[in-house]
């Protein structure tokens, strides 16, 4: 402790406020608040005081410290928020902020409702509801009540498209009711709408009631088909609206924040619970926190959570009591701009969902222990890799190449990537070979590592402007020896190794300048240099198959008359394979953008003579009467 330190200790006042501790370079580090300062930053920097691991690190960085005296804990608790907003110290939790959750909006206020994904709530007349936790929640969401109303799928927008189109494939398919054929009057239309808006209310009952009514007048005027489907409609509801409800005791919108804790992990898990649906969930590895005591960190994370302009709602329960709770419930009163709760339940349907999400927390916090492990086994192996290959640099990354082709026809290469022993895929990339003609795997690997550092050196070339620390080729001698040779005339200075397999196409060593490099078959590194020879020789067979197949399908296309480039890209790309395009009715194929009806019947056409011919005509020589 210097003596800058030692003397604002000394001067420090006994009233509540914010203080920062900065490092050498005068950067805050660390922002935190106290009812009473004195007590609370001389803890510090006593020596008896038995810090973690984490907080001795920050103390030691502590340079410097600075504080703020605030009239209230709401005022100290505002200020902190601030300035870890605006400093973002290395100590502090610091979640990504994210201003713009998804809602579902409901346009009651139109003639023909529509449900749409939105991130703005507008002064529109429309309803809305939310917010959920992610764009794949939400659409999750909206797709359930899209099948189970038979809602349309499309963009139309109604009344101006009723009955201009053909009813699309989800029509055929018996997945919209076909309100653009003019199936569904607008009144039953608004209906279905009036349902879902109570179903995303919370108010399930209500909507069954309402569906097994229509569905007793419908049956009464013997439409039976439409009885069924209401039936069913009214079943769904009650097994949706069971498998998302969770026991609280309390209404409205709530989260439900828990923190574990254990060892140097920490985890914090948030439901959110809208009209008595559970709707989604995050989790937050708190592990880098200074601090793992469960109230203290608790308190941190629900300033952070909320500091990100979440929405605020009506109920936060929580699993730990904090020290600033009435500050902390003030502070969420203000931002939300109406009545905030914040409750630690201790029994009933509150404190079953509450264990619920700490349950959640101890499992996340369980899966960090496990992948520390394997992320400790992968570097110890990239370490030994280093030692057993004699390299100067432990390589962080390493990429491997391949070649696949069928009998010299169609060469290609790819590029897998792996970064602290695992693998990137992000990073992998594929090469079609262009200046080699037939099967030399030598000079097909020459020509994809000269346009990979070509690229390099291209400026902003940004798909690989990663260096490697080390190249394994999927080959021998030949191909190690024409690629240092390449790198001896571009001056690039990479260590490079062949990886050798054994008569049964399983790996058995690697390959240097000085001959071949043993390891142990049971050891770590030499099941991560299997893995990479495996992955780089998955993905260019990969990629050398799917090729095989477009072109393939290509060709069999462009046999058909008028089904030129752009319609082959549109019925591939819609259909995905050869095989559902030759059983594709002609109402499926003119769902197709450019595919016009004389085109469907001539794909059809087609295929239909071509099963024909592969089918055998049997002849009868006698007829029996």
């Amino acid at each position: 402790m210097n003596d800058v330190i030692k003397e604002k200790l000394d001067k420090l006042p006994q009233k509540p406020g914010v203080y920062m501790m900065k490092d050498a370079g005068g950067k805050i580090i660390y922002v935190g608040k106290a009812k009473i300062l004195r007590n609370r930053v001389r803890q510090y920097f006593q020596s008896s005081a038995r810090h973690s691991a984490k907080t001795a690190i920050m103390v030691s960085k502590v340079c410097d410290l600075d504080y703020i005296i605030c009239d209230s804990e709401m005022e100290a608790l505002v200020l902190e928020s601030n300035l870890i907003k605006e400093n973002k110290p290395r100590y502090n939790i610091l979640l990504k902020d994210d201003k713009h959750y998804p809602y579902i909006k409901i346009t009651l206020n139109e003639e023909y409702p529509r449900m749409l994904f939105v991130r703005k709530i507008e002064n529109d007349g429309a309803k809305y509801f939310g917010p959920y936790p992610s764009g794949y929640s939400i659409k999750e969401t909206m797709e359930l009540l899209k099948n189970i109303f038979l809602l349309p799928h499309c963009k139309k927008q109604f009344p101006r498209d009723l009955k201009k189109d053909r009813p699309c494939l989800y029509y055929a398919m018996g997945r919209c009711s076909g309100v653009c054929q003019g199936n569904v009057s607008q009144a039953d239309y608004r209906r279905i709408y009036k349902n879902i808006v109570s179903f995303l209310e919370g108010r399930d009952e209500e909507v069954i009631e309402n569906l097994e009514k229509e569905m007793m007048e419908a049956s009464a005027a013997m439409e039976f088909e439409r009885a069924a489907i209401l039936r069913d409609r009214a079943a769904s509801v009650k097994r949706l609206g069971e498998e998302q409800k969770v026991i609280t005791d309390s209404g409205g919108d709530i989260d439900v924040i828990a923190i574990a804790a254990e060892d140097d992990l920490a985890s914090a898990e948030v439901f959110y619970i809208r009209a008595g649906k559970l709707i989604g969930k995050d989790s937050f590895d708190l592990s880098d926190a200074i601090n793992h005591d469960c109230r203290q960190l608790l308190s941190e994370f629900v300033l952070s959570f909320y500091s990100r302009d979440n929405f605020i709602p009506q109920t936060v329960l929580l699993s730990h009591y904090i020290d600033e709770l009435e500050a902390t419930e003030a502070f969420l009163t203000e931002k939300r701009g109406k009545r905030a709760y914040i409750k630690v339940p201790s029994r009933g349907g509150n404190k079953k969902t509450v264990d619920m999400a700490y349950n959640n927390a101890l499992k996340n916090i369980e899966n960090y222990k496990t992948k520390a492990v394997r992320e400790k086994l992968r570097s110890q192996s990239v370490t030994e890799l280093a030692k057993a290959l004699g390299l100067e640099v432990i390589p962080d990354r390493i990429e491997s190449y391949d070649i696949s082709h069928i009998s010299g026809s169609d060469s290609v290469a790819s590029m897998v990537v792996f970064e602290n022993g695992k693998s990137a895929r992000s990073e992998y990339r594929r090469f079609k070979i262009k200046t080699v003609v037939g099967a030399d795997d030598t000079a097909s690997l020459r020509e994809v590592l000269s346009r990979r550092f070509t690229h390099e050196a291209r400026e902003g070339d940004g798909k690989f402007e990663k260096l490697p620390d080390l190249i394994l080729l999927d080959g021998g001698k030949g191909q190690l020896n024409a690629i240092k040779s390449l790198f001896e005339e571009m001056n690039i200075d990479i260590p490079v190794f062949g990886m050798l397999k054994d008569d049964k196409h399983r790996t058995r060593a690697l390959l240097g300048d000085e001959g071949e490099v043993y390891l142990n078959p049971t050891s770590s590194v030499f099941h991560m240099v299997t893995n990479i020879q495996d992955e780089v020789h998955r993905f260019a067979i990969e990629y050398h198959r799917s090729l095989h197949r477009k072109n393939a399908i290509e060709s069999e296309l462009e046999k058909i008359e008028g089904i030129g480039k752009q319609k082959r890209i549109a019925l591939l790309k819609h259909f995905r394979s050869i095989a559902k395009i030759k059983t594709a009715s002609v109402n499926d194929l003119i769902a197709v953008k450019g595919i016009s009806l004389k085109n469907a019947e001539d794909i059809r056409a087609y295929f239909n003579e071509k099963k024909r011919a592969a089918s055998p005509i049997l002849h009868s020589d006698s007829v029996q009467t």
